[in-house]
């Protein structure tokens, strides 16, 4: 195969994607069947170790032995295609997904296969069946405005587990049940699949429908799409293409690794030179709409097992002059004289679910960015911002 083009995906392997076909029976199988019986969220595989679930945020081992170097290869490697064995040992490393028949029902799941010192090792996330409304994820009623814009570009910001993807997905389908719109989501791999209601929807996952990102995004624009998921923005070509997008009259989503809504704008900056930071601001200043931070917290209640804890930075005139002034330190300033727009802080939000009895003062003030601040604002003290301007 050294030197020839890639073969052009099949239409069998994207039936068998999307759960169409009826996958064979593997032994991992019994290890995902089990997450879902235990309706836990993520499943690891690590040579030495039994399996191990994350159920309600913390990690449980399975009773059963430890998994040996060869029983690895023989759970792992009947998961994996030509092509992603081929990803695999290229890169050390390969993301797909995978479909389990279970109870008479098909689950999706988001697989990661790596090597870690020499050995095999795997991370899956289950993907719930059903997209969620924002009411069943806890959201703040704000996100559904930010379903509403015509054009721009809306990120998702997060660590890895932070509940990014089930957020857009939600945003997506609200979209989907409530206009007429072509909606197109380029993905890798696709997690979520939706049921077309008012809208159009094409899925595109990277690999299987097509070869990689940048002829997605080629071929997108000739697709005729309102609104596009560009799934995870990583790297410089990424986020240019999707704010090309944004900037001739799509509606663009995409999620991003950042820890806060402000520090989103330096992630943002350290993918490109110092030499274009200035053209950057300026284009996000005009066509950004908003940033979304979020993580999940465990709660004290039996449902929901986590909540969304979200800060929201809308591209108010305010916000979009700071960026273009350089004077990021004061966007968080910004946010909080913000509020009646909808902008909401980290600590806005862990205030609510503990006024409303989700989560213990205790798990909020460990994930809280100010601790001092949010015991001033459950003891009833107005926080008051400084001046910003």
């Amino acid at each position: 195969m050294s030197g020839s083009a890639p073969a052009a995906p099949s239409l069998a392997k994207s039936q068998i994607r999307l759960g169409v076909s009826v996958t064979r029976d593997l032994p991992v199988n019994k290890l995902f069947k089990a997450m879902i019986d235990i309706n836990g969220s993520d499943l690891h595989l690590q040579v030495g170790k039994p399996a191990i679930l994350r159920v309600k945020g913390a990690l449980k081992p399975l009773d059963m032995p430890p998994i040996t170097e060869e029983q690895m290869k023989e759970l792992c490697m009947p998961l994996m295609d030509e092509r992603n064995v081929e990803i695999f040992f290229t890169t050390g490393g390969a993301d797909y997904a995978h479909v389990v028949e279970h109870k008479g029902e098909n689950w999706r799941f988001r697989v990661n296969m790596f090597i870690q010192t020499g050995k095999m090792g795997m991370v899956s996330r289950k993907i719930e069946r059903s997209i969620p409304n924002f009411a069943g994820l806890y959201l703040p009623p704000i996100m559904e405005d930010l379903c509403k814009y015509d054009q721009g570009m809306v990120l998702l910001a997060g660590v890895t587990g932070s509940g990014k993807s089930t957020t857009i997905a939600s945003m997506l389908d609200w979209i989907n049940h409530n206009y007429g719109k072509h909606i197109l989501t380029i993905e890798d791999p696709v997690e979520f699949v939706y049921q077309a209601d008012k809208s159009l929807l094409n899925q595109r996952e990277i690999g299987c429908d097509v070869i990689d990102f940048h002829t997605a995004m080629k071929h997108a624009v000739r697709q005729d799409p309102d609104i596009m998921l560009v799934g995870e923005l990583r790297d410089k070509d990424t986020f240019e293409t999707a704010m090309h997008a944004a900037e001739t009259g799509h509606l663009v989503y995409g999620t991003i690794h950042a820890s806060s809504a402000p520090s989103t704008i330096g992630r943002i900056l350290d993918l490109f030179p110092q030499s274009m930071h200035s053209a950057l601001r300026s284009s996000m200043g005009f066509n950004m709409k908003a940033i979304v931070a979020q993580k999940l917290l465990p709660t004290i209640k039996d449902t929901p097992k986590r909540v969304p804890i979200c800060e929201i930075m809308l591209f108010n005139a305010t916000v979009r002059k700071l960026i273009l002034e350089m004077q990021d330190e004061k966007l968080p300033a910004a946010m909080r004289i913000g509020k009646a727009d909808g902008m909401q802080q980290f600590n806005d939000s862990l205030y609510d679910f503990i006024t409303r009895e989700f989560v213990s003062r205790a798990e909020a003030f460990e994930i809280s960015p100010n601790v001092e601040e949010l015991k001033m604002m459950l003891k009833g003290i107005n926080v008051k911002s400084s001046g910003i301007l």
